[in-house]
């Protein structure tokens, strides 16, 4: 049974606090900074705290942001809306440019991260660089700038080798990757700052994020956007081992209502916590393909998609992977709007719209 979305809560329960949170918005207007705001993720984060008539301070460095997904920002707002945006082309490896952001902010949203499991074993260092010193320069320079509360994208790669399912918070394994290193010392770190100096901050899992402006290009892409483009391509997908790996897979408009839930949260024990992000759902590979398979069918009947093709495992990946996310529920008032054939759909009508292979 498909979730509600946004604007149409059938209970009023724990939607109604990503309604309130988003009325709140609608009446005050804050100063946000947004790392990482050329990304997938960040650039959605813009797209809604626009829409909802706040400022926002966006950086970027272009690593792996594209200018393209700001121009589409910019195009769905509007003229008075883009008004509000300020954009800075830097590196959150440059402490004075991290504190140059910070100037004069409400609520950072931390997304700016080298985030492939695969790039971090290839380049550790830099993985280190961006993910751990990066995100210290910004604790750093939020706290000295007096920001009300950072709110950062934490990994559900923290996980590791932990195999109990669902995931819950507390309970974690050893790393498979540099990536998860580097993620699980950004909440060590936001732990020592909120005792060390009371700063406040939230940590989020996510798990699996997909939706609308993710990248199908490169070795990196994930792997939702990377099976759409070759389905509509009409080139095999690729699927790692025998297809029975699971994901609990989040469209983003989960991690966008997560994010102002989490920075506008008012109860004391909500703050300086982690939470998983999630759909509280798992999906293996060859499930997900007969469902992309079915979607493209209901809306390209006449594209024939071929078998899919296996390859060996990915070294760091996890076997299955499945959140909890009653935490969230709880202390956040989270709920996914949508489910996997939801978002999907949503997803795959933008692909259809603006990628070259569905011209």
């Amino acid at each position: 049974m498909e979730t509600v979305s946004n604007d149409a809560g059938a209970d009023g329960l724990p939607e109604s606090a990503y309604q309130r949170a988003r009325e709140r918005l609608e009446l005050h207007r804050y100063h946000w900074l947004i790392t990482g705001v050329a990304g997938f993720i960040g650039s959605h984060l813009l797209e809604a705290l626009l829409e909802l008539g706040q400022q926002v301070t966006g950086m970027d460095n272009f690593l792996t942001g594209h200018a393209h997904n700001l121009e589409q920002v910019r195009d769905g707002v509007g003229p008075q809306a883009w008004q509000r945006f300020r954009f800075l082309q830097a590196d959150i490896r440059d402490a004075p440019a991290c504190q140059e952001a910070c100037a004069q902010v409400d609520f950072v949203l931390h997304q700016a991260a080298l985030g492939s499991v695969q790039r971090s074993i290839e380049q550790p260092s830099l993985c280190n660089e961006i993910n751990v010193g990066g995100f210290l320069n910004m604790l750093v320079a939020a706290r000295e700038a007096g920001v009300r509360r950072l709110v950062y994208a934490a990994s559900s790669a923290t996980y590791g080798d932990h195999a109990a399912l669902p995931k819950v918070e507390h309970v974690i394994g050893n790393p498979l990757s540099p990536y998860a290193v580097s993620k699980y010392a950004d909440e060590l770190y936001a732990g020592v700052c909120a005792r060390c100096y009371g700063q406040q901050s939230i940590g989020l899992r996510y798990f699996n994020v997909y939706g609308p402006r993710q990248d199908p290009a490169g070795a990196y892409a994930a792997v939702i956007p990377q099976w759409i483009a070759a389905m509509l391509a009409c080139r095999p997908a690729l699927i790692n081992g025998d297809g029975e790996t699971s994901r609990d897979f989040c469209y983003v408009g989960n991690v966008v209502q997560a994010n102002l839930l989490a920075a506008l949260a008012e109860r004391p024990e909500a703050v300086n916590q982690v939470y998983n992000v999630a759909a509280n759902a798992r999906t293996s590979l060859n499930e997900l393909h007969a469902l992309l398979v079915e979607l493209i069918a209901e809306r390209c009947p006449d594209l024939q998609v071929p078998a899919p093709r296996h390859q060996a495992f990915r070294a760091g990946d996890v076997r299955h992977s499945h959140a909890d996310i009653a935490k969230a529920a709880r202390l956040l008032g989270y709920r996914p709007t949508h489910d996997l054939r939801r978002g999907l759909r949503q997803a795959l009508r933008w692909y259809l719209l603006r990628q070259p292979a569905a011209a």
